[in-house]
């Protein structure tokens, strides 16, 4: 049976296509009026006294310790050991729904939900399986993708990651497969319902879409959608902003689908961590999106995940939340991020140039990069945990081995004058490997 506050969100979600999209947990979920509700209200009305929360109060504020205080020492006690809101700071997450329309101006004129902070994106990511994935079910991704949507979805939730082809062939001159894309959507479309996650600029590969490609990543979901196929698209948006090349979209995907059509649920999953380079902050945000929903039914989503992180973590990090939204009111903000954003632009360029300058190579295949911290290299004939810990063990530089074909390098941490000789270390650990 559920319970009543489940029953009261899903009516008022019936009509949207949210409402045929939700896991087993997501249909049963809600935010119960208990402990974290209660005290709301008695922070509204309790004037006399407020004995609600588990917290230590003297004169009005919590205690602090001084050894705490010394390091934190522009917060108030409230701004770093009081609990965050279920949802989280609220003007904090007002100040970063203006900055998404900042940053995807395109939504200005859209209606979408109030964003809900999350303690990070893989948080994010997994409270949305949570809420939208049953044992069985299928996530759609780019092959390859970061390991840790496997973790979540097929190991925490006992769900299928089903992967297509990322690109077209495998040398880095070619694009986003957009066949491959539509290929796996009109399968997964036979069952009613497609759940797709993308991410871009994309973990592992550093690629971001052009123009072109999204405009026909969107016609492959809405024709789809006009037959009556209901979609999940979940943008992963933790590299966002850092794209290198031209002609690259210059806005999240979530601005070209989170109107696309009354079929098309789309789900934005941010923040600040690689954006605003605060990454052990664990600080992100998931915000809603659909054609025709109303604030009625965002608020509806919202207590829904309000739910799913209540009974998790209960709350998101007070310290990483009022110093972002301190962080967020300063004028010289941008200036500050563009210097880092130049570094990480001009480590781009000098990997760019190095692989250029290694063209045909048979071993080493580049897959398309414009964009991120990383860039992967397909390995042809040899396996990529052996070039891993060649480089490891042999020449002291650490890389990633996504699979057995992929290898990673994170152009992101490397000093620009050390990328040349990294990158010639690879190329001759894979060359000697090949040779065996």
């Amino acid at each position: 049976m559920l319970n009543t506050l489940a029953q009261e969100l899903n009516e008022i979600l019936k009509d949207t296509c949210y409402a045929d999209l939700f896991s087993d947990m997501g249909t049963r979920m809600f935010f119960p009026k208990g402990i974290i509700a209660q005290s709301q209200e008695a922070k509204k009305l309790g004037k006399r006294a407020n004995a609600t929360i588990g917290t230590t109060i003297n004169d009005g504020h919590p205690v602090i310790l001084p050894q705490v205080k010394e390091q934190l020492p522009g917060l108030t006690p409230e701004e770093s050991v009081s609990y965050a809101p279920t949802a989280g700071n609220i003007e904090l997450r007002k100040i970063w729904k203006q900055k998404m329309i900042e940053k995807n101006p395109s939504l200005k004129d859209k209606v979408f939900s109030m964003p809900v902070v999350v303690p990070g994106l893989t948080a994010g990511i997994s409270y949305l399986s949570d809420l939208f994935l049953s044992e069985g079910d299928t996530l759609l991704a780019g092959n390859p993708s970061w390991d840790n949507y496997a973790l979540v979805v097929e190991t925490r939730r006992n769900a299928n990651l089903k992967q297509f082809p990322m690109f077209v062939g495998d040398g880095y001159e070619g694009g986003f497969n957009l066949e491959g894309f539509k290929a796996a959507v009109e399968e997964e479309a036979k069952k009613g319902k497609v759940k797709v996650l993308l991410n871009f600029p994309q973990n592992p590969s550093g690629y971001t879409p052009t123009v072109s490609e999204v405009t026909e990543i969107c016609k492959i979901i809405k024709a789809q959608a006009e037959k009556g196929t209901k979609f999940l698209v979940c943008c992963d948006d933790a590299y966002f902003g850092l794209n290198y090349e031209e002609n690259l979209i210059p806005e999240s995907l979530f601005a070209y689908v989170c109107d696309l059509h009354e079929n098309v649920a789309a789900v934005k999953i941010d923040g600040p961590t690689k954006e605003d380079y605060v990454w052990g902050f664990r600080c992100g945000f998931i915000t809603f999106g659909g054609k025709g929903n109303t604030e009625e039914q965002y608020e509806a989503l919202v207590k829904k995940l309000m739910g799913v992180i209540r009974s998790s973590v209960s709350c998101s990090n007070t310290p990483a939340q009022s110093i972002m939204l301190k962080t967020f009111q300063s004028e010289t903000l941008a200036e500050d991020k563009k210097k880092y954003r130049d570094i990480l632009e001009g480590r781009y360029k000098k990997a760019r140039a190095y692989v250029d300058s290694r063209k045909g190579d048979e071993v080493l295949i580049p897959q398309p990069f414009n964009s991120g911290y990383f860039m992967s290299f397909t390995c042809v004939g040899i396996d990529a945990e052996e070039l891993r810990l060649k480089l490891l063990y042999e020449y002291e530089i650490g890389t990633i081995a996504i699979d057995a074909k992929h290898l990673r390098i994170a152009f992101s941490s490397l000093d620009k004058r050390d990328i040349d000789a990294v990158y010639e270390a690879v190329y001759n650990a894979a060359h000697d490997l090949a040779k065996k």
